[in-house]
Order: C-alpha cells, then sequence, then structure tokens
C-alpha cells in the first residue's frame, strides 16, 4: 500500500500495454481492464464529463444547504413544511401520466448489480426488479464497472452466468421484471475518475454510464417507449429533485429523445424530506412515477437530524415500525400525496429471508411478512419491496389477495384525512426502551456488515434479514446517541448507562462474531478493521453524516497511470 492520498491508496506500478482512451479533462485512475473500456468508451466518458461540468455547482450548493440545515437542527429547530411553497403544496396540478409498462408495479425486488442476482431477480416474478449501485453495492471500482456490465446485458437480454460450484447455467426467462437503477446519492463521489482535476460525483457516474449505454434498447423493449427507469436516493430538498430533473432533461435532449422518456421513483428516506413531497413530485413532474417509503433510512434520518435533541432518543431498532405514529403519519402522508398527484405510493421493504433450517422460524418470519404487506396494501400503497426472490410469491399473494386486477389504487384510495397530518404527527417521539440485547445487536450487525462491505459485498444476510447500508447506519447512529447523552438501558431492568458498558460489549461481541463465522474466516476477514471504523465513529464528538464515506477511503484504489494513457 504506497501513495495514500485524500481517497484510497495507490496500488504498486507494474507495467502496462493498455490505457482508456478518455476526452479532455478526464482521468481514470481505476485498474484498466478490456471489458471496463467497453463501458469506458470516449463518448460515454464525454457525456458524463458534460453531466459534471454542467451541475457540479448546483451539486455544491445543494450540499452546502444540507449542512445549513443540520446547522439549524442541531440549535434546536425543528424540520417541518416550508411556507414559501405552499402554493404548490395547495394546487391542483399533477404529473404526467405513467408509461402503460410501469402501471402494475404491486411487487418489487431489489438488490445489488450482481451478475447472479440481476438474473434472479428479473427473473424471480416480481413486477419490477431495482438494480442497485447504492446501498445494496459496495461502490469498489470493480464493482461499479462489472455492474455496468451487467445491466448492459440485460437490457440486450444476452445475460447469463455460469455457476460453477452448482454446475448451472442461469439465463433470462421469457417474461421479466421491468429493470429500475438506483444510482447513488448526490453527497458520494466517483474517487476513481476525476474530471477537470476533482472526484466526480458518483451518482453522475452511475446514470450517466448506464443511460448513455442502454436508453435506445431498454425504450425499444422494456419500455415500450419509454425509459430508462431509475430510482433516487437521499434526498432531502426539492432543489435536489429540481437538479435531478434538469439532468434528465440534458440526457434526453443529447439522446434525441421526447422530453418525459425518462422515468423516477423518489425514495423518502430522510425526514426534512416529508415535509417537501409535494415539491418534489412538483419539480419532477414530467419525469415522476411515483414517491416509495424508504422506511430504514427514514429511521436512521430522524435520528442524524436529531443528534442536538437530548429529548428525542430511540429505542430498540427493533421497536421503531410502521406502528410508531410518526412512521404511520409518514406513509399516509406519502399515499395521499401520491395518489392526488396521479402517481404510485411504493411501500417499504421486507428484508426478511427464507429460514431453510428451520420450518417453525421460517413460517414465523412469513407471517410477519403477510402483516406487514397486509398493512400496506389496506393503507393504500401501490406496491411494496423485497430484498431476496424466496418472498415474491407471499407478497404478491398479499396484494393481489386485495387488489385484484386492477394496477394500482392511485385512483381508489386517497387517504384525504392524511391533509389534517401535522408537523407534530409527522416529528412525534418514538415510544419504547431501550435493552442491552439492543446494544449487542446493533453493535454486532454493524460491525459485521462494515466487514463485509470493505471486501466487497454491500447486501448481506444477518440473523435471517438482508442487510444493507441503511441499517448498519441505524445501528451507528443509535449508539452514537445513547453514548453522547449518557442513556440509561431502561427496557431489561439492568439499568446501566451505555458509557459504562459499550467497550466490554464491543470485545464481547467481536468474540460472538469470531465464534459464528469461525477463526479461519475471522481471521480473513476485515472484522478488526470494521470493528476500529465502527467504534471511532460511535464514539466520536461529532456524527459523521455517512457511514460510506468515511469506509469509503479503504476501498479506493488508484492505479498508476500508462505513459501511453491518452490524456
Amino acid at each position: 500500500m504506497i501513495g495514500l492520498g485524500s481517497y484510497g491508496y495507490t496500488a504498486p506500478s507494474s507495467k502496462k500495454i493498455n490505457a482508456y482512451d478518455v476526452p479532455q479533462g478526464v482521468d481514470i485512475r481505476g485498474r484498466f481492464d478490456e471489458e471496463f473500456a467497453k463501458i469506458l468508451t470516449k463518448d460515454a466518458l464525454q457525456f458524463v464529463a458534460d453531466l459534471q461540468r454542467e451541475f457540479r455547482n448546483h451539486i455544491k450548493y445543494a450540499m452546502e444547504c444540507r449542512k445549513e440545515a443540520k446547522r439549524r437542527y442541531n440549535e434546536g429547530a425543528l424540520p417541518g413544511f416550508d411556507p414559501a411553497t405552499r402554493y404548490i403544496r395547495e394546487g391542483k396540478w399533477t404529473c404526467v401520466p405513467f408509461p402503460p409498462a410501469v402501471a402494475d408495479r404491486r411487487v418489487e425486488i431489489t438488490g445489488p448489480v450482481e451478475r447472479k442476482m440481476i438474473i434472479n431477480a428479473l427473473n424471480s416474478g416480481a413486477k419490477v426488479f431495482m438494480a442497485d449501485f447504492e446501498d445494496a453495492l459496495s461502490p469498489s471500482w470493480e464493482n461499479l464497472m462489472r455492474g455496468q456490465i451487467n445491466l448492459k446485458d440485460a437490457v440486450e437480454g444476452t445475460i447469463t452466468f455460469n455457476d460453477k460450484a452448482r454446475n448451472r447455467v442461469y439465463k433470462l426467462n421469457n417474461e421479466i421484471a421491468k429493470l429500475f437503477v438506483r444510482p447513488r446519492g448526490w453527497h458520494l463521489p466517483e474517487a476513481h475518475i476525476f474530471i477537470d482535476g476533482e472526484p466526480a460525483t458518483g451518482c453522475l457516474v452511475d446514470f450517466g454510464l448506464y443511460f448513455y449505454h442502454n436508453y435506445a434498447t431498454f425504450r425499444n423493449t422494456q419500455g415500450q417507449g419509454f425509459g430508462p427507469f431509475f430510482y433516487l436516493p437521499k434526498m432531502e430538498n426539492s432543489r435536489e429533485a429540481k437538479i435531478w430533473n434538469s439532468v434528465f432533461e440534458k440526457a434526453e435532449k443529447m439522446a434525441g429523445i421526447e422530453k418525459g422518456s425518462i422515468r423516477a421513483t423518489v425514495l423518502i428516506e430522510t425526514l426534512p424530506a416529508v415535509f417537501q413531497m409535494d415539491e418534489i413530485l412538483y419539480e419532477l413532474r414530467d419525469h415522476s412515477v411515483g414517491l416509495n417509503c424508504g422506511r430504514w433510512d427514514y429511521i436512521f434520518s430522524y435520528v442524524k437530524t436529531f443528534q442536538g435533541h437530548p429529548d428525542r432518543l430511540l429505542p430498540d431498532r427493533g421497536q421503531v415500525g410502521m406502528t410508531q405514529h410518526f412512521m404511520r403519519s409518514y406513509s399516509d402522508l406519502l399515499i395521499r400525496t401520491c395518489h392526488r398527484r396521479g402517481v404510485h405510493a411504493m411501500g417499504g421493504m421486507a428484508a426478511q429471508i427464507p429460514i431453510r433450517d428451520d420450518p417453525t422460524a421460517n413460517e414465523a418470519a412469513f407471517e410477519l411478512v403477510r402483516k406487514d404487506k397486509q398493512r400496506e396494501v389496506k393503507a393504500g400503497h401501490d406496491g411494496t419491496w423485497a430484498a431476496h426472490p424466496g418472498l415474491i410469491k407471499t407478497c404478491m399473494e398479499v396484494f393481489t389477495n386485495n387488489m385484484g386486477n386492477t394496477p394500482n389504487q392511485i385512483e381508489t384510495v386517497k387517504r384525504d384525512y392524511a391533509s389534517n397530518l401535522t408537523e407534530d404527527d409527522l416529528l412525534q417521539r418514538p415510544r419504547g426502551v431501550r435493552t442491552m440485547e439492543g446494544l449487542r445487536l446493533n453493535t454486532r450487525v454493524g460491525i459485521q456488515y462494515l466487514a463485509a462491505w470493505l471486501t466487497g459485498s454491500g447486501s448481506v444476510p444477518l440473523y435471517n434479514l438482508m442487510e444493507d447500508a441503511a441499517t448498519a447506519e441505524i445501528s451507528r447512529v443509535q449508539i452514537w446517541q445513547w453514548l453522547k447523552y449518557g442513556v440509561e438501558l431502561d427496557g431489561d431492568g439492568l439499568g446501566v448507562r451505555v458509557n459504562h458498558v459499550f467497550g466490554r460489549v464491543v470485545e464481547e461481541e467481536m468474540a460472538r462474531i469470531e465464534r459464528e463465522v469461525g477463526k479461519e474466516k475471522f481471521k480473513k476477514g476485515m472484522y478488526k478493521e470494521a470493528c476500529k471504523i465502527f467504534t471511532r465513529q460511535c464514539t466520536a464528538s461529532t456524527l459523521d453524516d455517512f457511514l460510506t464515506l468515511d469506509a469509503y477511503n479503504y476501498i479506493v484504489i488508484h492505479h498508476p497511470k500508462d505513459v501511453s494513457s491518452k490524456l
């Protein structure tokens, strides 16, 4: 490991015979690969560079606005509805009609842009597959570039995977799910690609490369004249949606396709965004196909937003479900807002995975899924998310039993009473207790997820749930909050303060992880490094905005340029 800089490290030099052909001002610092070069073409990189140059100052301003909002919240302010945009919330407008190809979205499956996952998800029987460059992916150079290759093959219908261990070849069925792609959030850099001397914006790389290579084929096949389709994460304000709308318009103009061809669903997964749902849809009204309840990140955002408020401490994360008043209010207002504006209101994630060696536990897990999906469809959601192909049939049955052949509930369920929901409803303190087991689970899950992420996996099965970055973030910020305010574990009769036991808990949970995964895997994995990062973030005097921003430096590898590189 040499040349440690602001991002990652520089790999030892070796004789190179090839280099990427790049436009002026673009510098590729990731490893050269002939397959990657088919994605990183000069014209595709020029498109990404054009996006970066046009929008980088808008993005920087939006990130500064986030910092200013955080400062206000830390000084005691509360998020709320913006009086300046009341005319948008009260106006009688709708988004453009949704494309026929995505009228029915009753069950969607999500997962990383890995080759086998893409095939299994598209074949799963779900209506939509959201292929993820964000929370379910560790954004190493290899993962990102192979993900782009995989998606191009999937759009072209040629994707296959030869599983030698199982002696099986995977390929697409005749009928497959509609493909949506989720790029990274605005805050994440792409440190393997520099444009004009600074790292590119991660989401513009993800979006730009995918759109450039796939828009024509996608529109002729899956999109039925529309598309491509996207999910947009981590927004906090409609100004961020406005940037995305401008990106879409620029892409449509470059491609020579009709305005409104690109469609996107926005995840409402930050607390500030719940007060901006009408405004977000308004900015994207020519490109929107709805909003989604990103409930795990939403809980993470609740803690992060109120990090300076000792009166808003969360109970154990397992107690913060959709029956909590602030969570139910968020869901009801999202449904009302979407249906009033003529777009889909998507429900949240079922993170359970089949428990093959314990039929009783498996049935109990599936019953939890049924109840959750029953609640969603009765509330008026038009569809829901699942993390595993094994859940699709169960979720589909619940929604179909309630919706019949109707593709969605946009016209039939209006949730008008949600117009009476107040800021207090959306901010109500969650009820519950804090326990030693909750502290232990947060510690164990956070460290194990981060260890997997550092070694290339962003979607990790832990304790019969499929965990991604959102659940690791909840674990981290909850422990940080409990430590900062000297919380007492009041739910199991112990009455001890977290500050007095956290160090011992980390040691004991590391020992438990080693027992569970085995000494060999523990030794080869990055558990000790993950433990250091996780505990450092939990005990920091100020809360880092994102766990993955700090950890990203550990997976960036810069390769020395060959002298023949065309710059």
